[in-house]
């Protein structure tokens, strides 16, 4: 056994766990926070994504052991209040960006990264920034309209822009550019 004191959500925590526990088991099962979902175990899907540190990681793959002596944000603890929503949740919600809500803490915590790295990103930056994290329900559409709109821009007035050399263009006719992985919802 070994004993990791881990800062969860602004709380100290501190527990003895095999060398082997994944944060994302520790989160759920030593500390209770259930948002952390566990998907895939293989980090393809996303959804047990926290920040550590401030930086996106999957917990799936990264031991509780390497956490230790650090800080690990949760959707749980995104509300500074406990009753108010976060800006990147509220927007999720406004836009309708979940469906079954399984991946949904994943991609919360993807985009709140992503915008602390790029805080007005374009249609493609999102797609780019969150294609590894997986939706088997939405097809992306209002998962990027969310992202856009906690961005404080207007998701009708973004998307469909494309960067190109630093150069906003229209994307091509007939549909939404797409970034790997991402489905813009035509089979066009």
């Amino acid at each position: 056994m070994s004993k990791v004191e881990i800062t969860v959500n602004g709380e100290p925590t501190s527990a003895d766990v095999e060398p082997r526990l994944l944060l994302a088991h520790y989160l759920r099962d030593t500390v209770g926070l259930k948002a952390t979902n566990i998907g895939c175990d293989t980090t393809s899907c996303g959804a047990c994504t926290v920040l550590l540190d401030g930086e996106s990681v999957k917990s799936c793959t990264v031991l509780a052991v390497q956490a230790d002596a650090q800080t690990v944000t949760t959707m749980e603890g995104l509300s500074a209040d406990g009753d108010s929503l976060h800006a990147v949740p509220a927007a999720f919600r406004a836009e309708h960006g979940l469906q079954c809500g399984f991946c949904t803490p994943g991609m919360v915590m993807a985009t709140v990264s992503l915008l602390e790295e790029n805080p007005k990103p374009t249609e493609r930056e999102v797609r780019e920034g969150l294609e590894g994290n997986l939706c088997r329900c939405t097809g992306y559409h209002n998962i990027v309209r969310a992202v856009l709109a906690a961005s404080g821009q207007d998701p009708d007035a973004v998307q469909g822009l494309a960067v190109d050399d630093g150069h906003a263009q229209h994307a091509p006719a007939g549909g939404v550019e797409s970034a790997p992985g991402f489905s813009t919802g035509s089979d066009a």
